[in-house]
């Protein structure tokens, strides 16, 4: 069971490192004057989901998610 812990360990170090690095990697969400001018609508806009900022927020998710999972499991009595 020791083993296990510090697996989980070990996994939860990398999640939160690799968090914080795709988190800072990530542009800022200020609009700015562009949602004046309709710039939201361009194609760059439209596309977020297949451009790199689109895999940074996709990314972000599970890391986050697997953050809070780790982070509940190693919470447990069970490793007590």
């Amino acid at each position: 069971m020791e083993i296990l812990k510090t697996i989980l360990l070990i996994i939860f170090a990398i999640d939160c490192i690799a968090l914080a690095a795709i988190v800072l990697l990530q542009e800022g969400k200020s609009a700015g004057l562009g949602t004046i001018g309709g710039m939201a609508d361009t194609y760059w806009g439209q596309n977020k989901g297949r451009s790199m900022e689109g895999a940074l927020v996709k990314s972000t998710k599970f890391l986050a998610i697997l953050f809070i999972v780790l982070a509940a499991v190693l919470n447990l009595k069970v490793f007590a």
